[in-house]
């Protein structure tokens, strides 16, 4: 919380002494982490109470490490929350439009960027503790915070093991997704290659709006087909919008499914 310090302003002409105070202005103080106790600081409190305990301008703030002049870092990581519009808005900034902000350079930029990318293989790549899909809601969950910020079209294929565990996430294609680019013999490739008996195909819309288009549904109905005479079952085509709770199922709308 800034807080509010005096600044008297002298006059340059020569006044009795009680008099040269000419105007007393009220100025902003912001206190720099090191004027905090230790309490408050978020690297102490991280160390203390680990991470879950603190809030995520205060985790920005442990990645940023130094503030600017007059603005301690964990107010700048609040800022830059603020400007670009949350985690989701972080994610979806380059470097370079990161650097555009006040007191943050290339090397802080590249900082966060490394650290939001290694929360996002977190989720896929750990192999002991592989994620079960039961739901479409299980999908999006596992890849809408990074196929959300996407500024472009991509198609991934999501390979599950016979008990509908992810095996892998294959990136196939980026642009728009029709029947002129996707190429049914490529969906399936890795799943035959590593017998997987399942797999859930996914894409983003950038617009934000997960609707299915017309096209949409036709390419799901080639792949499911498709799925069948290679006895291997696609649970779903997942589309991903931009937000949280921003996805659409086929497989529930019942488009592209017989």
């Amino acid at each position: 919380m800034a807080q509010k310090a005096l600044k008297v302003v002298l006059s340059a002409e020569a006044l009795p002494a009680k008099q040269r105070i000419a105007a007393v202005e009220v100025v902003e103080w912001q206190p720099t982490i090191k004027d905090l106790p230790a309490s408050e600081r978020p690297t102490e409190r991280l160390l203390e109470n680990g991470a879950t305990a603190l809030s995520t301008p205060e985790l920005l703030a442990v990645i940023l490490r130094t503030g600017t002049e007059g603005r301690n870092v964990t107010r700048l990581a609040e800022d830059l929350l603020a400007k670009v519009g949350g985690l989701h808005g972080l994610m979806r900034s380059s470097v370079s439009a990161i650097c555009t902000h006040r007191g943050i350079g290339k090397v802080k930029a590249a900082q966060l960027k490394a650290a939001l990318e290694l929360g996002v293989r977190l989720r896929v790549e750990a192999p002991d503790e592989r994620r079960q899909v039961r739901s479409p809601a299980d999908i999006a969950d596992l890849l809408l915070l990074e196929m959300g910020a996407l500024e472009h079209e991509q198609f991934r294929v999501v390979l599950l093991d016979n008990k509908n565990k992810v095996i892998g996430v294959r990136k196939l294609y980026e642009g728009s997704v029709n029947t002129s680019i996707v190429r049914v013999a490529e969906v399936f490739r890795d799943a035959v290659r590593e017998n997987c008996p399942a797999l859930v195909i996914v894409h983003n819309h950038p617009s934000g709006d997960p609707s299915p288009s017309s096209e949409d549904i036709r390419v799901t109905g080639e792949i499911v087909r498709a799925g069948r005479l290679l006895q291997i079952e696609v649970l779903d085509h997942v589309i991903l919008g931009r937000g949280p709770g921003r996805w659409e199922s086929l497989k529930q709308r019942g488009q592209g499914f017989d």
